[in-house]
């Protein structure tokens, strides 16, 4: 008798689908960037129309983010607050959702830090900065969280509701800034009590940076485990695709859209603490510093995935670090990099019509092409 021949195992079908799932990664990654350049083409045409010269804009733009160690820094000071507000839009959008008021949550979860490290002062500062956190991330839960109850139980959109409960949020932030929470002392500019410099978070060993970063980056990671790696992310993934398919497979959907907008208003929350206690001192207006709004376009560009959220939370901090400069060096308005940002996220809303078009990225079209 013969030996018996084993058959060989071709590698053809493992190189295809290989070569197929590197095609469609690409595609999140290409389109992003191409609409990065056509945004910043269309942004060095309005700057030759007033009469400056781009590659000044662009020059300067990158010294005053990167070119130094110091605007480095500055940078990933910027960026630590979009990392947690982009996830406030990320995480229900996985759900389908588009929730941008993250920044009635970040208002809230300052006003809330703030009063608490008020009320307790002279309690241990082990104690105070954990409760202070908690604290705005309970205020930011909660006030998103209203907005997926609104979305589920009421067929209310999350998208307007979210939008004019930031507007209430802000009024009332101001409301007790302004009166029951205000700090007499304050006179020209309305402020919280401030608080004991035991209470206020420092900045990371070797760095000018505090430690919101970490708590950023940190909270991405988490945000990213949830989703790909827990029965509740496959879940909010399911729903994400077809909400009535998921409902038919028995999946509590209500849960989920409460619960992943309740997740990410406490992020944001917890930006708002991180604000009071490691840049403002107090919550005032400054809270509403506009990062609610900037995290939607960090969280679209990493196309909602909390690991891509961390480099573009970044580099969006970095052009908004290089807004002073632009306005020193080139005698433009501040607000110019709030004309480039919209034009970014203008570009980029529209390259989403864009995803599942082009051969090279899509393997269904290959199959369809042969």
């Amino acid at each position: 008798m013969g030996t018996p021949q084993i058959p060989a195992v071709s590698s053809l079908p493992i190189a295809t689908s290989n070569l197929e799932g590197l095609a469609r990664r690409s595609e999140a990654v290409a389109i992003p960037l191409a609409a990065l350049l056509v945004g910043m083409v269309l942004f060095s045409v309005f700057i030759m129309l007033v009469g400056k010269s781009p590659l000044d804009f662009f020059d300067i733009m990158w010294r005053g983010a990167f070119g130094s160690w110091f605007s480095v820094q500055n940078s990933l000071s910027r960026a630590a607050p979009l990392l947690l507000t982009a996830l406030c839009v990320a995480l229900p959008a996985r759900l389908g959702l588009v929730v941008i008021g993250g920044e009635g949550a970040i208002v809230l979860g300052g006003v809330a830090a703030a009063a608490l490290g008020w009320w307790v002062d002279g309690a241990s500062a082990f104690i105070v900065i954990p409760l202070m956190a908690i604290a705005g991330m309970i205020i930011g839960g909660l006030w998103m969280g209203i907005v997926g109850a609104l979305r589920h139980y009421r067929a209310v959109n999350e998208t307007i509701s979210s939008l004019l409960m930031a507007y209430i949020a802000i009024a009332l932030m101001n409301q007790l800034v302004e009166g029951v929470l205000r700090d007499p002392a304050s006179l020209n500019k309305p402020s919280t009590h401030p608080l004991a410099q035991a209470y206020r978070i420092g900045n990371i060993p070797g760095m000018d940076v505090h430690w919101g970063l970490v708590a950023g980056i940190v909270a991405c990671i988490i945000s990213w485990l949830l989703i790909e790696k827990t029965r509740w992310g496959f879940a909010a993934r399911i729903a994400g695709g077809n909400v009535r398919a998921a409902q038919i497979q028995g999946l509590a959907v209500g849960p989920l859209i409460v619960g992943f907008t309740a997740l990410g208003g406490a992020f944001a929350g917890l930006a708002g603490m991180i604000e009071v206690a490691a840049v403002q001192g107090s919550a005032n207006a400054s809270l509403a510093a506009g990062y609610g709004y900037t995290g939607i376009l960090v969280a679209f560009l990493a196309r909602q995935n909390p690991l891509a959220i961390i480099p573009v939370a970044i580099f969006l901090g970095g052009i908004d670090a290089a807004g002073g400069l632009i306005q020193r060096r080139m005698d433009m308005p501040d607000a110019t990099i709030l004309v480039l940002q919209g034009m970014l996220f203008i570009i980029i809303l529209f390259s989403e019509t864009f995803y599942g078009r082009f051969v090279i990225f899509n393997p269904d079209l290959w199959k369809r092409s042969a």
